[in-house]
């Protein structure tokens, strides 16, 4: 998938959880959407995206992938 595709949806999903007034339910409901609907192969490529800067990516997106990466390492 490209890197806009990807960057696109990840921040449509960022866009909705922005709505959400804890800051820190907003990131967990992006991390939690994007750990359950996404193959790892687009995660592993928006986190490519995302450390290349590729693609505009919401800060949303960008704190949920370090928690899933974050998550990932100690599991």
């Amino acid at each position: 998938m490209n890197p806009q595709n990807l960057s696109e949806m990840a921040n449509s999903i960022a866009d909705f959880f922005a709505a959400e007034p804890d800051h820190a339910e907003a990131v967990a409901g992006v991390a939690n959407h994007i750990d359950k609907f996404w193959e790892p192969r687009m995660q592993k490529q928006l986190r490519a995206c995302i450390a290349k800067g590729e693609e505009h990516v919401h800060p949303l997106v960008i704190e949920a992938m370090r928690t899933l990466s974050a998550t990932a390492a100690v599991g």
